[in-house]
């Protein structure tokens, strides 16, 4: 049976479009003109695995539609669309449960690139859902034992990714450390965005991992003093399709393998491997390449000596809307400097044992 969408505007005409767009992909679609309408199809028992829900409405906006069906749906992910260009309208859409959101005019691809994501996160909830009260019911007498059980898969997971990035550190001595600090710039700046803490973990782990796919780069290549030829560079270019494969069977890093695929994706599409643009980037990766770019240039390299954190936003700011997301970047340069000069130091000096916790040390 295929998945079911809810299409909320009070646009017929833009309604009509989307759902032609989503029937032609194999969805099902139902619409609805109103924010009450939807709301009262909802409480009607009909089920549906999404809502793309329009902000701007007369009767019941799409926050308030939000805020009314999250608490009851809490499975039934919600993307916002909106002609408001303001990170603000976006970010409070987020912080009230949306799952992601679509800038108007989308085009076919966003539209279904922000389903597929939003309806993969659904399905992964489910199944955690699912196994989590199966495995209750057999231990429910030992709740806090579970809990704990649960708490050190999680942990020691990310001790194997640790490993992993220790051993690519190992192997690429020029970037030694990067990932690390790298992935504490991405936290810090997806704090700032108001992200929650299940999606700045995620979005860490995509981010400490991002380079993986480099264990696949043959030596001669990886690990070459001087600079690349056309070819060898093709060949490097091949590391984010590696990371992914070599996470995409983990179920747990789901999310987390299409932002290593995606962290060389540039906001104008002149990105690779796949061109994507805009909004078709997973936000995890539009915040990681601002913080990768910004490692890179105050980090001492082989070729030239690190240069200061003015210059690196400097730097980043000529590039928004190009390289960057230019509503990651408009947050970054609000950011105080000590934030990252104190990350960065603690880090090198491996003053405190790295974590992905979004509550960790530096990352609030």
């Amino acid at each position: 049976m295929p998945d079911r969408i809810l299409v909320v505007d009070d646009e017929e005409a833009i309604r009509e479009i989307v759902c032609a767009i989503l029937e032609a992909a194999g969805y099902a679609c139902k619409q609805s003109g109103s924010g009450m309408e939807a709301l009262a199809l909802l409480n009607s028992g009909e089920q549906f695995e999404l809502m793309l829900s329009d902000l701007m409405m007369a009767d019941l906006d799409g926050i308030g539609l939000l805020e009314r069906t999250k608490e009851k749906f809490p499975e039934m992910p919600v993307v916002m669309v909106t002609a408001v260009h303001d990170i603000s309208v976006a970010l409070a859409a987020i912080r009230n449960g949306a799952y992601d959101y679509l800038l108007k005019p989308f085009e076919r691809e966003q539209l279904l690139n922000a389903v597929g994501r939003a309806l993969e996160n659904r399905r992964l909830k489910v199944e955690n859902r699912t196994y989590q009260t199966n495995l209750e019911s057999l231990v429910e007498a030992r709740t806090d034992q579970l809990q704990t059980a649960m708490t050190d898969l999680e942990r020691s997971y990310d001790i194997t990714l640790q490993a992993l990035g220790d051993a690519l550190d190992l192997k690429d001595r020029e970037t030694e450390g990067h990932s690390k600090r790298v992935t504490a710039f991405t936290m810090a700046i997806a704090r700032a965005m108001g992200l929650p803490r299940e999606q700045i973990d995620v979005i860490a782990r995509g981010a400490f991992l991002h380079d993986i796919g480099k264990m696949a780069i043959p030596d001669r290549i990886l690990l070459k003093p001087g600079k690349l030829d056309e070819d060898e560079k093709v060949i490097m270019r091949e590391h984010c399709y590696h990371g992914y494969q070599m996470l995409r069977r983990i179920p747990f890093l789901a999310e987390v393998c299409e932002i290593v695929y995606s962290h060389q994706e540039h906001f104008d599409g002149s990105g690779y491997p796949r061109g994507l643009k805009g909004t078709e980037i997973p936000l995890g990766a539009r915040i990681f390449s601002v913080a990768d770019t910004l490692d890179a240039i105050i980090s001492d390299r082989p070729y030239r000596p690190a240069r200061s954190l003015a210059a690196a936003r400097k730097e980043i700011q000529v590039w928004a809307g190009r390289q960057f997301d230019p509503e990651v970047v408009e947050i970054f340069l609000k950011m105080p400097d000590d934030i990252f000069e104190d990350l960065r130091r603690e880090i090198n000096a491996q003053s405190y044992p790295f974590t992905y916790s979004s509550s960790a040390k530096g990352a609030s």
